[in-house]
């Protein structure tokens, strides 16, 4: 009978934080779109804090949009494919990965892909832009089919749309908020914005999100973005998780001297549930 009226007397339980299972490590990258120098140094990063922070089950997860608008789209797939020899990687299927495959059966995708960045992501695979800009839509398909390796078509297809771990969620753009998680619909996982973005209610799980810039990490009670503009603003964000806590590594571009630094944030309010 005590406890009860102890708990009125005091308030509100404390909410728990939300956390991944014991023993577990992750390591959640948001969108590198084709800039493989920040990409390589937050790899670099990553894998001096996983040696220094003991030992643990370690994962490292990309949220899709590893193509595009950035210069080196090929070299990121080559050095995600190269990582995940000897690292634990889940990849999840971004808007651009979707596009990009699309556009080698579609021309109307091919036109749209080309708006959005795809003229990086076709440079990036040797063809010249001489060659580029005196090739019509249907040329260039033909160029993509020919210089893009099916290795790489291969595995950019084995994207996930979803991953589940502890109390968060990982989707590339964010959740409808009108469906139950096994109700979502990929398009939505991978394009949707405002009704995911406007909804201040909470999920069942945190939703950890790339697909929409911020020029600052985004902590919201129901969700966290961390595409912090690597093509735009020049920062590649990994959201560190670990049993109830959760921190931040950052791959800055150096404006004058080329090259990038890391830089370590800790979370606002550790991911309360």
């Amino acid at each position: 009978m005590l406890k009860p009226i102890l708990k009125i007397f005091n308030g509100k339980a404390k909410k728990k934080r939300a956390r991944v299972p014991d023993g577990e490590r992750l390591y959640v990258i948001g969108d590198i779109h084709g800039r493989l120098d920040l990409f390589e140094a937050l790899v670099r990063a990553i894998e001096e804090d996983d040696k220094q922070s003991g030992a643990a089950n370690t994962t490292i997860i990309l949220l899709g949009d590893l193509v595009d608008r950035g210069p080196q789209s090929a070299g990121v797939i080559q050095l995600a494919q190269l990582w995940e020899e000897y690292r634990d990687i889940r990849y999840l299927f971004g808007n651009h990965e979707e596009m990009f495959l699309d556009s080698f059966d579609d021309l109307e995708v091919m036109r749209h892909f080309l708006k959005h960045g795809g003229r990086e992501t076709i440079l990036s695979y040797g063809v010249s832009e001489k060659e580029f800009n005196n090739s019509s839509t249907e040329e260039l398909q033909k160029l993509i089919k020919k210089k893009v390796p099916k290795s790489d078509r291969k595995f950019l297809k084995r994207f996930e749309d979803m991953i589940i771990i502890g109390d968060y969620v990982f989707v590339h753009a964010g959740i409808n908020p009108n469906r139950s998680l096994d109700e979502q619909k990929p398009r939505e996982l991978r394009w949707i914005r405002d009704k995911f973005l406007d909804h201040k209610d909470r999920h069942s799980h945190i939703v950890v999100h790339g697909h929409t810039i911020t020029e600052e990490i985004e902590e919201r009670k129901n969700r966290i973005g961390i595409d912090t503009g690597a093509y735009k603003f020049g920062t590649l964000t990994a959201l560190v998780l670990e049993g109830d806590t959760r921190r931040y590594m950052q791959a800055v571009a150096k404006k004058k001297k080329g090259g990038a630094k890391i830089v370590h944030l800790q979370a606002q309010d550790e991911g309360r549930t």
